[in-house]
């Protein structure tokens, strides 16, 4: 019965109007009709046209007003074609159709006020039924225009829900890489270590890197994964353990500050972390550099943060990294920029405004 619901408005305006027109002419004493084939064929057309005002609103609103204003003058008696046309001006307006809808009631108006006036057999409309008549069409538009906001206002709500939902996936995403990304590239180098090394110290060594880097990553995953609460957040009181670990692996890394350092905005400095950690996670796997120097900027307006390697430098890998890293500055109106330098290595530069 999928059909039955889905046409349920259509067929109960059909059979309000042929119901209530079969009335009226039962009802109409033994006075002979006026057209009655001609006003049954407007009746019908009138009822069949609404079962299209999905697709074509506002053509099936004019449609019924021309059925109307044929019905009405032509055929005795009147019957409830009007109907069809209050529920097509309706949905129009519900449609967003609202200025075309609007259109039809002051040509319906002006058609009913040039028939009076044109009328050889006297007052059909009084002055109370016509004010009545526009009244009711009036707020059929108001009340459809208002259905059509509305439900505009629920898309529009579901959209930027779905959006908010996107966004934190992503979100999500980003810190599940840079958590634990860095680590777990930490233990693959360390790993890869232990296993070439025949001095027993230095594979000992290697193990206990691997221990801490594992223990470390496994509390980043635990911080992600608790909601990712403000409380849980790196930042940048943290590049300090970030290059301790990052040493642990052979390279030299050194930080530097521009500035007066201070506390910033938490998703300022979580991402000033994240983008230290996914810069110094990508040169710990790819650049094959002994040095790697931190530079953080404190601006009036913004912070500064450079990577710069003296790998071997050349085009990046392509990957999730310099992607992700992008997206959380322009997540904060600011830029991100990864490429070669020009006396060999890499940089990875972005500025974070401080709002």
């Amino acid at each position: 019965m999928a059909w039955l619901r889905r046409w349920a408005p259509e067929l109960a305006v059909t059979v309000a109007v042929l119901v209530g027109s079969l009335f009226a002419v039962l009802n109409d004493g033994a006075k002979p009709a006026n057209h009655a084939a001609v006003g049954w064929v407007l009746t019908v057309l009138g009822c069949a046209a609404v079962f299209l005002r999905r697709k074509y609103p506002l053509t099936v609103a004019g449609l019924t007003l021309v059925c109307c204003g044929l019905y009405y003058p032509l055929t005795d008696p009147d019957g409830l074609v009007l109907l069809a046309f209050a529920y097509a001006l309706y949905n129009a307006a519900a449609a967003g159709r609202i200025r075309g809808a609007a259109l039809l009631v002051v040509a319906a108006m002006a058609g009913v006020a040039v028939g009076e006036v044109s009328s050889r057999t006297g007052r059909h409309v009084d002055n109370f039924a016509f004010f009545l008549m526009t009244g009711w069409f009036v707020a059929l538009v108001a009340g459809g225009a208002v259905a059509h906001y509305r439900a505009e206002a629920e898309r529009t709500k579901e959209a930027e829900a779905r959006a908010r939902a996107t966004d934190e996936r992503l979100r999500i995403a980003r810190e599940l890489h840079d958590a634990l990304g860095h680590h777990l590239s930490l233990i693959n180098v360390q790993a890869g270590a232990a296993l070439h090394r025949r001095d027993p110290a230095q594979a000992e060594e290697a193990l206990g890197t691997i221990k801490d880097a594992s223990k470390t990553a496994l509390q980043e995953l635990r911080a992600t994964l608790g909601m990712l609460r403000q409380a849980d957040q790196p930042s940048l009181s943290r590049v300090a353990e970030l290059a301790e670990s990052v040493g642990a692996s052979g390279l030299t890394v050194r930080t530097e500050i521009d500035g007066d350092a201070r506390d910033l905005p938490p998703d300022v400095e979580h991402a000033a972390f994240r983008v230290v950690q996914e810069a110094l996670t990508n040169v710990a796997k790819h650049a094959g550099a002994k040095t790697v120097v931190v530079r953080l900027g404190y601006g009036t307006d913004a912070l500064s943060v450079q990577v710069d390697d003296d790998g071997r430098g050349g085009d990046a890998p392509p990957g999730a990294g310099i992607r992700g890293m992008a997206e959380r500055a322009r997540a904060l109106g600011g830029e991100l920029t990864a490429a070669p330098r020009e006396g060999g290595g890499y940089r990875v530069r972005a500025r974070l405004p401080v709002r």
